[in-house]
């Protein structure tokens, strides 16, 4: 009876679909597990073998729960909203939901012949209106909230509106809005509704603001910034730039402190950690105002502020982590994108500072972040004033200073900061440039500024003199407090998240806009569907795709969406033409797999109560920022507003490491259209052309017809082959992409061997967190080993499993196993699994082991990673219900304990045979049953040795 995987694997796979084996039950006696992928995009692509290593780990351990008897919950999904399709139906004229719903069919097939162990009963598709109506729900939760600084959380924006109707705003702790006026009770009930309207969207979670965003003219959209890769967009190369747009945005950096305090309570591992610490960027310090000068009097001279000249009314507020270096400021510099520079530049340096903003608009923030070699930057031609020396300090604009962080100013202490350092070295004899001053006692500066803040003397700093950085920071803090310019603070890099995209497929806002006001959709009349369009572009008035449409208006009498002509604000009024961002749906996807029927809640309180959060969650590194920020903001929203019982939403988190590619490379000598084999290159320069990996065998020689056959270009090509006349490709380790020619479908890997060997192949090729090469070479071994696991069972007749008992070594092999493979589950370490599978079945063949006491257990320690055979090896040994209900093997150290010693028995230090003898004897039984042993008489040959040595569990060796 041989190993057919094809016909075991999809026998096995429609049981599983017709019996549902993998529903998770939402109350249960078990205890509960729930485990998590990041869900897919399902592109046109569909999936290459790197594609499910995270998934393929994570069934693992679901189905090792499901073993030791806990209620699993392993769903799956897709995150269908997003650029890609919405670029096809550009190209194409297809509608995206078409595209998105065939690829959705393409992956289910693709995932479904892995075999893996979803409960495919609680899918969601961000793209579904059944699913997005809860997107739009929370959305309106998010605007009808505000931060209570007092409380530490998001309230009601009711008990705002009542605070504002009793005392007005101010004694209000919020986060909100920068310089809203103050008002009093009386004002606020005698304000306009409208008025009021615009007050609250000052402090509201989700607000409309003009914003700096990246903006893509290519893709005509806004795009996050990790949506961007050296400066172009990540999807399609567009170029980028910096724009000041209307957007509605979200208040993430309420949550700033807390979403640095909730990494101590969560099980990720250091560097996800430091990666969200990093983009949140907690620091300690000031805020310094200083004074901008008249502009009459900068364009001037600068002896003209000495005199005590009347200020501009403008200040530069900055803040600094290095208040007790104030006394060293030479600048200030300003981020091109600060509103105060189009304020205070001088007629006489306008011109330049208008060429070097539009310059750098061109460039991404990471862009500028990265580079730190390029420095510029222009004069503004203003002054503002120390706010201790009253000393006229020159105004810069450059762009390694960003809008986004702190007040986007710096105060430039050349002495103590590296940037500043090599900004004032490269600007030295500019006008507005003054000399670098050395605040630091017994410090050279001459060749690079000090930045250490450890064995600081302050110098030249009047009052801060003599102090260290400490005594000076809280000294030079409470002097800037007593003139009313400056206070300590704690600053934070997370900005608000805008949340607007001008694009068509995405999550509609549920909002309509009454006098410029946006106004929030009741939630029962949820959702707000996508409107049919006739293109997928932005209009010719530069407007989002929504304005094609020619429905695309709210009735609120009817409470419906209502054609455009409509529109009278009166009763009918505008829709929002934005749609929400990729990370909108994939923001709380996680609670509606609780609970994906509902139609009443987006989870019912019972069931989150129940599952609570995600146990294990396995996804790329890639989301170590944006996605993983974005759904902890919005989990510990909803945890505030009393929808959801935990604050975090995933308690332990892996990443996993990607399968690379083997790329082929056909060398083209230069200039020509003639190719040369590897062993001819011989020194000439060529240029490397990917070829598809499918013409490539593995001996690297390229099948020249076919490579002639796939580009025009080609067909006409020369080549120049080895000596014997085969033509050899270079081969190098890339990133596996459909571009690189590298991808290998696992479908063909799945039609040749079976899927279970590419799941234990996908596990054997390294530790899951490390990125490691994929090589189609060395999966023949793993199939071998399953055919060697198979006879362990069955010969040509049939089932070879005896009742017999076991043998101690068969029993030793499992029980090792079964320590070894619990022990690597639980550790996430699935390839030495694979490689202590394969070292058990190869004792147990060489012991002729075919007992059902050894064969039974072991076909449950398998079926985590090859899940089919084990069935089938499960259903033979007469067992009526899947393997997926059989408990895991549980280790008996008994097993392990030896009770015998095969000792080496040697003459005079020369091993001659080997004996098996029991460990509880001691030296003179051992003695005695060495000497009446008929090998021991035939090497002494009737001599008596001189000496006996013997150490009981190590060694026997006779002397003379």
């Amino acid at each position: 009876m041989k190993y057919h995987p094809n016909e075991i694997e999809a026998r096995w796979q429609k049981y599983w679909a017709q019996n549902q084996t993998f529903a998770a039950e939402n109350h249960s006696d078990k205890p509960k597990y729930y485990v998590l992928d990041m869900f897919p995009y399902p592109s046109g692509a569909g999936l290459h073998v790197g594609h499910p290593l995270g998934y393929i780990a994570s069934d693992i351990y679901a189905r090792f729960k499901r073993h030791q008897g806990f209620n699993v919950l392993h769903p799956q999904g897709y995150d269908s909203f997003g650029l890609p399709a919405e670029q096809y139906a550009i190209q194409t004229g297809q509608h995206p939901e078409k595209t998105t719903r065939e690829n959705i069919a393409r992956y289910r097939e693709q995932l479904d012949k892995i075999g893996f162990s979803f409960d495919w009963d609680r899918e969601v598709r961000t793209s579904s209106p059944d699913y997005y109506k809860w997107t739009q729900w929370i959305f309106i939760q998010l605007f009808n909230s505000w931060y209570n600084k007092t409380t530490n959380k998001a309230e009601s924006i009711c008990t705002l509106i009542e605070h504002f109707q009793k005392d007005g705003n101010a004694n209000v702790n919020a986060v909100s809005d920068d310089n809203i006026d103050t008002f009093s009770a009386d004002d606020w009930n005698g304000f306009s509704k409208s008025q009021q309207e615009k007050i609250l969207l000052q402090y509201r979670l989700t607000y409309l603001a003009e914003t700096e965003v990246n903006w893509c003219p290519g893709l005509g959209t806004v795009l996050a910034n990790d949506e961007i890769v050296n400066g172009v967009s990540e999807r399609g190369g567009f170029p980028v730039i910096r724009k000041k747009m209307t957007q509605w945005s979200m208040r993430i950096s309420a949550y700033a402190q807390r979403l640095l305090d909730g990494l101590k309570d969560i099980d990720w591992t250091q560097s996800l950690k430091d990666a969200q610490e990093n983009w949140i960027g907690k620091s300690t310090g000031a805020l310094v105002t200083f004074k901008v000068l008249d502009s009459e009097g900068a364009q001037s001279n600068v002896e003209h502020f000495l005199a005590g000249n009347d200020h501009s009314g403008y200040e530069i507020n900055v803040f600094t982590t290095r208040p007790d270096t104030i006394f060293g400021v030479t600048f200030l510099t300003l981020a091109p994108e600060n509103e105060l520079v189009a304020k205070i530049t001088t007629e006489e340096w306008k011109q330049s500072v208008e060429q070097y903003v539009d310059a750098t608009s061109k460039r991404s923030e990471r862009e500028r972040m990265a580079d730190v070699k390029t420095i510029s930057g222009v004069f503004t031609g203003a002054y503002a004033e120390h706010p201790f020396t009253k000393e006229p300090i020159p105004v810069w604009v450059g762009d390694y200073v960003l809008a986004g962080y702190g007040t986007g100013a710096v105060m430039a202490v050349p002495c103590g900061d590296e940037r500043d350092y090599a900004f004032a070295n490269f600007m030295q004899g500019k006008n507005g440039m003054q000399p670098i001053k050395n605040i630091f006692a017994d410090v050279d500066i001459s060749k690079e500024a000090f930045s250490s803040k450890d064995n600081v003397t302050i110098a030249n700093s009047d009052f801060l003199d003599g102090l260290n950085y400490k005594e000076a920071t809280q000294k030079a803090i409470a002097e800037l407090e007593k003139l009313e310019l400056g206070q300590g603070k704690t600053n934070y890099r997370l900005r608000d998240a805008v949340f607007s995209r001008q694009r068509y497929w995405g999550e509609p806002f549920p909002v309509y806009y009454v006098d410029g006001l946006p106004q929030m959709i009741d939630a029962q009349h949820l959702p707000i569907v996508l409107p049919e369009v006739e293109k997928y572009l932005p209009t010719e008035d530069g407007q989002p795709p929504l304005g094609n449409s020619k429905e695309w208006a709210w009735s609120t009498a009817e409470s419906k969406v209502v054609a455009n002509d409509l529109i009278d604000h009166k009763t009918v009024f505008p829709l929002e033409l934005n749609t929400m961002p990729g990370w909108a749906g994939s923001s709380w996807y996680w609670l509606r797999y609780m609970d994906p029927h509902n139609k009443e809640a987006f989870v019912s309180k019972e069931d989150e109560q129940y599952w609570q959060n995600v146990d294990l969650y396995i996804g790329g590194s890639e989301h170590a920022t944006g996605h993983l920020l974005y759904s902890r903001f919005w989990n510990k929203f909803l945890y505030d507003r009393g929808f959801i019982h935990q604050q975090e939403p995933f308690k332990k988190l892996i990443n996993q490491g990607m399968i690379l590619g083997t790329s082929a490379f056909a060398h083209r000598i230069e200039g020509t259209n003639k190719f040369v084999s590897k062993g001819k290159i011989d020194g000439r320069r060529t240029q490397p052309i990917h070829a598809d990996v499918s013409f490539v065998n593995a001996s690297d020689e390229l099948d020249v017809e076919a490579f002639r056959n796939w580009r025009e270009d080609f067909k006409e090509a020369e080549f120049v082959l080895e000596d014997n006349g085969k033509f050899v490709v270079t081969r190098e380790v890339e990133k596996m992409s459909k571009s690189k020619y590298n991808v290998v479908n696992p479908d063909d890997i799945c039609e040749e061997y079976g899927a279970d060997t590419l799941r234990l192949y996908e596990m054997f090729l390294g530790p899951l967190e490390q990125y490691k090469p994929w090589n189609t070479a060395g999966i023949t071994g793993v199939f071998g080993f399953l055919k060697k696991l198979w006879k362990l069972y069955f010969d040509d007749k049939g089932l070879v499993v005896t009742a017999n008992p076991a043998s101690k070594d068969a029993l030793k092999t499992l029980h090792k196993t079964i320590k070894k493979v619990t022990e690597d589950i639980e550790g996430f370490s699935f390839n030495t699994s694979v490689s202590q599978f394969m070292i058990a079945v190869n004792e147990l063949t060489a012991m002729n082991c075919h007992e059902r006491s050894v064969l039974e257990p072991l076909a449950v320690l398998i079926s985590p990673y090859a899940p089919h055979i084990a069935e089938e090896l499960w259903e033979k040994l007469g067992h009526q219900d899947s393997i997926s209900k059989a408990p895991f093997p549980k280790f008996n150290p008994e097993y392990l304990v030896e009770s015998s010693k095969e000792y080496p028995v040697s003459f005079n230090g020369k091993m001659r045979f080997t004996m098996e003898l029991p460990l509880d004897l001691t030296a003179a039984q051992i003695e005695e049953i060495v000497m009446k042993d008929e090998r021991t008489i035939k090497q002494l040959e009737g001599r008596t040795p001189n000496k006996v040595i013997i150490v009981p569990g190590k060694i026997i060796n006779l002397v003379g």
